[in-house]
């Protein structure tokens, strides 16, 4: 018989959950007609929610997430590329 150890991450469903959420508010702004990248980081930098659109929910998503860890998901990210 083999010796299996299944291992349960919680930080990986969590960056999932940002990722997904990213990507939606993403495509909101958009759709909306907003640079994206712009609006986000202006949101990041502020946290004031008017940076993100109604449109599709986005506004109401983004604010689920914890800014300190979307940042710090955000650079971890980047330094991994």
């Amino acid at each position: 018989m083999l010796d299996r150890t299944m291992t349960f991450s919680i930080g990986d469903d969590k960056e999932q959950e940002m990722k997904q959420v990213l990507t939606a508010v993403y495509d909101a702004l958009r759709e909306k007609g907003y640079n994206p990248i712009n609006q986000i980081v202006g949101y990041l930098l502020s946290e004031d929610p008017t940076y993100i659109t109604t449109h599709n929910n986005a506004r109401s998503l983004i604010r689920r997430l914890d800014r300190d860890e979307l940042l710090r998901a955000l650079v971890q990210s980047y330094l991994n590329s």
